[in-house]
C-alpha cells in the first residue's frame, strides 16, 4: 500500500474528510492532464527513489536549467516530465535512482511539486539543494551548508501545521551528507537554516527605495544571536511535508554572500560543490538503504528500486 493510502486511512484523517462539506466535489488526488499529474506532468514509473529539488536561480549561475545540469551528471538520464513550470529527469548515479526537479522560487511552488510526487509515488526522500545567504560568521561563501533543521518563517507550511511542529532534517539525510563532505573535502558546516517567503525585508534584506520596517532589521541579528547558519526560500515546507507525510527530507546550501561578515556576493560560489554533494551524498545514503534492506530492518519503502506504483 503507497504511504499516500495509508494516510489517508488514518481515522483521524478521515474524520476530516466526513466533516469537510466539499469532499466529494474536490478533484482528489488532484488535476490530471493525459493521465499525468497537471502540476509536473511526470510519468509516475519513471520517479526515482530519492528526489532533488532545485530552483532556476541566477545566483547559482548553473549556465542552463538546473535539472538539466544535474541530470548530465546521471547515467541513462531520461526527461521524465516537462509542464513549463516543472521539468523532471531521472536517471542513475552510482547505482542510486534519481529524480532531479527544477522550478520557481519560494515554499509555495515548492509545495505544488512535492505534494504531486509524494502523493503519486513512494519516494523515500526528499533534498533541496541551492544557493542561501550566510548569517553565521562561521559560515564563509563558497562553503556548504548541511541543514539539520529548518526556523520556520514561511507562510506555506504554517497552513499544514501549527509553528510549534519541528522541521528536523532525517538523521540519516545529514549523516550521508557529512560522510560525502568528509570523503571529498567539501568545506560545509552543519546546522540550522531559516526559511521566509520574502527575500528582501523578511529575510532582513532593504526592498524599494531601501524601504524597512522596525521588525525587518532586527531580521539577522535575531538570527544570527541564535546560531542560525544561511537563509533560504524553499526548505521549510519541504521539510515539514517530509515529516508530516513519512518521508525523509533534508537539504544542503552553498553561501553565495554574507552579510554579517560582509563577505560579498559571488555568483555560482560554491554549486559545483553542492551538486556534487548532493550526488554522493545520495549514493551513500542508497548504500545505507540496501545493507538495511539485506540485514531485513525497516526501511523507508520496501523494495529499494522495485516500487509497486498506483496508475492513474
Amino acid at each position: 500500500m503507497k504511504k499516500s493510502e495509508m494516510i489517508r486511512q488514518k481515522p483521524s484523517i478521515r474524520l476530516m474528510q466526513e466533516r469537510y462539506e466539499y469532499w466529494e466535489r474536490v478533484p482528489y488526488p488532484g488535476l490530471v492532464i493525459d493521465r499525468k499529474p497537471a502540476i509536473t506532468q511526470v510519468d509516475i514509473d519513471q520517479v526515482g527513489d530519492y528526489l532533488i529539488y532545485l530552483v532556476r536561480d541566477p545566483l547559482g549561475a548553473y549556465g542552463q536549467d538546473p535539472a538539466e545540469r544535474l541530470a548530465g551528471e546521471m547515467e541513462d538520464a531520461i526527461c521524465i516530465g516537462n509542464s513549463g513550470m516543472f521539468l523532471s529527469y531521472t536517471g542513475t548515479y552510482k547505482g542510486a535512482k534519481i529524480t532531479c526537479v527544477s522550478g520557481g522560487s519560494g515554499c509555495p511552488e515548492v509545495e505544488l511539486a512535492v505534494n504531486d510526487f509524494m502523493e503519486y509515488t513512494d519516494c523515500s526522500t526528499f533534498l533541496r539543494v541551492g544557493t542561501s545567504g550566510g548569517i553565521s560568521e562561521k559560515v564563509k561563501v563558497g562553503d556548504c551548508v548541511i541543514t539539520t533543521g529548518v526556523f520556520r518563517e514561511d507562510g506555506t507550511s504554517r497552513a499544514y501545521i501549527a509553528d510549534g511542529f519541528p522541521a528536523y532534517c532525517h538523521y540519516e539525510v545529514v549523516n550521508a551528507m557529512v560522510q560525502a563532505a568528509e570523503n571529498y573535502c567539501i568545506p560545509y558546516k552543519l546546522g540550522v537554516t531559516a526559511c521566509m517567503d520574502s527575500d528582501f525585508v523578511g529575510n532582513g534584506r532593504p526592498s524599494v527605495g531601501g524601504y524597512l520596517q522596525p521588525d525587518n532589521i532586527n531580521k539577522l541579528g535575531t538570527y544570527n544571536r541564535a546560531g542560525v547558519m544561511n537563509t533560504d526560500r524553499e526548505s521549510s515546507i519541504l521539510v515539514t511535508m517530509c515529516n508530516l507525510f513519512e518521508r525523509r527530507g533534508g537539504a544542503i546550501f552553498d553561501v553565495t554572500d554574507n552579510l554579517i561578515t560582509g563577505e560579498k556576493f559571488q555568483v555560482g560560489a560554491g554549486t559545483e560543490a553542492s551538486l556534487k554533494l548532493a550526488l554522493e551524498g545520495i549514493a551513500i545514503l542508497h548504500q545505507m538503504d540496501l545493507k538495511k534492506a539485506e540485514a531485513g530492518k525497516e526501511n523507508w519503502f520496501p523494495g529499494i528500486g522495485n516500487l509497486e506504483r498506483t496508475k492513474m
